[in-house]
């Protein structure tokens, strides 16, 4: 039997093997990264970008993830912080589903955490963070990674033995790699996919088309059907359950019931029997939206909400409110009313404003380039809690025509 001392010797010398093949096999990307404030109290790891956190899933669910090729080498990180840090992000999220992913890629004998600290970090991961965490990806794998598989192993079929919940470990192969494979099995370069063209939305269509494809295909009403028929549901059955809209539902059930939408067909959530499904539908429309619903505009103006001094924040909220196209405002107003009616039974469902900023953040707005850093979130989070908080401030004033009920 292989001790654990010649598993840690065997997973250094693949490591070692990975470089030298990486070196051979030219560039490896760097994800993009904003710098964070020198205020943040993690700032001396945050500055790397390792961890961030990259906005939803189309189910709702929180993407964090870990890039070994942002580690710094070894000597000029402190990775007992870096383990605090992850844990810090993770204590933001762990309370909702979410979704870990791994890039190995870029991980080095000069940067890498040493065996000892992966296993104090495994250890630390209590059910707290178990209990909600729906998948770890890992993009990139080596055969270091199959000798660390095999080195915890033992723990992780305690856990399995202990939990109900089994967490699903996918491994991801990158496409280059996959076209570098096949192309030396063949002995030639691999053939290229041509995408087919996109085609064009149907009359009845719902989720990723323009709101005001939406409004056009739906005799000008103001309120989105999908918007208008969750937020009835929600606000009839939803206001008293713990956790709303911090759950997902089953990623089929999800795809049936856009599909529905798509289709025209009429939907019926109590024939589902689950009251976080209108929940989803209602994240994943405005997730999915080509434009988010306060537009890539205004992003910028959120980003310097932290700039402003804090007894300013809520007028300058309301100021950015009022820039928006009279149809955004009008489908903000109706949204954000909900949102601070579900804020106001938080006592029973946990949904204050500031965990409700937390779950429709990104959804309502981002940047036109997608991916979102750990330094742009805190502003998201703030001005959505202020939306929330300050609703009858912030939308008050502005008049707007007759429009649906929440």
């Amino acid at each position: 039997m292989t001790s654990t001392s010649d598993l840690e010797q065997l997973a250094e010398l693949e490591l070692q093997d990975d470089e030298d093949e990486d070196e051979d096999g030219g560039q490896r990307s760097v994800p993009l990264r904003s710098t964070p404030d020198s205020s943040h109290p993690f700032y001396d790891v945050a500055r790397h970008g390792i961890i961030q956190v990259s906005g939803d899933d189309r189910y709702g669910r929180k993407l964090i993830t870990f890039s070994s090729c942002c580690l710094p080498p070894s000597h000029q990180l402190d990775h007992r912080r870096l383990l605090e840090y992850l844990k810090f992000t993770l204590d933001q999220y762990v309370e909702m589903d979410y979704i870990l992913v791994y890039f190995h890629s870029g991980l080095r004998s000069s940067n890498k955490p040493s065996l000892a600290w992966l296993r104090e970090a495994y250890g630390e991961f209590d059910r707290k963070y178990k209990k909600n965490l729906k998948s770890l990806y890992v993009v990139h794998p080596t055969s270091f990674i199959r000798i660390v598989w095999n080195l915890f192993k033992p723990l992780i079929r305690y856990e399995v033995l202990r939990l109900n919940h089994v967490v699903v470990v996918v491994v991801v192969v990158s496409l280059r790699h996959d076209e570098k494979l096949r192309a030396a099995q063949k002995g030639g370069p691999a053939p290229s996919v041509k995408t087919p063209p996109p085609r064009p939305p149907l009359p009845t269509q719902q989720f990723g088309v323009s709101l005001q494809y939406i409004r056009e295909k739906n005799r000008e009403a103001p309120i989105p059907p999908v918007l208008q028929q969750t937020v009835s549901y929600l606000r009839e059955k939803g206001l008293r359950t713990e956790g709303i809209f911090r759950r997902s539902a089953r990623v089929q059930l999800i795809k049936d019931v856009q599909r529905l939408y798509n289709l025209g067909k009429p939907v019926n959530f109590d024939d589902y029997g689950d009251v976080h499904v209108p929940a989803v539908i209602l994240k994943t429309f405005l997730r999915e939206l080509p434009e988010p619903l306060l537009t890539f505009r205004l992003y910028s103006q959120v980003q310097d909400l932290l700039s402003v001094e804090s007894s300013l924040r809520v007028s300058r909220c309301k100021h950015m409110m009022e820039e928006l196209p009279e149809h955004n405002f009008i489908i903000a107003k109706f949204l954000l009313s909900f949102l601070h009616l579900v804020s106001q039974h938080s006592l029973v469902n946990r949904m204050s404003p500031s965990n409700l900023a937390c779950v429709f953040g990104v959804n309502l707005v981002r940047s036109q380039r997608g991916s979102v850093s750990l330094a742009e979130l805190n502003p998201i989070h703030l001005f959505t809690e202020i939306l929330v908080e300050h609703f009858h401030t912030v939308f008050g004033s502005r008049c707007t025509p007759a429009q649906g009920t929440p």
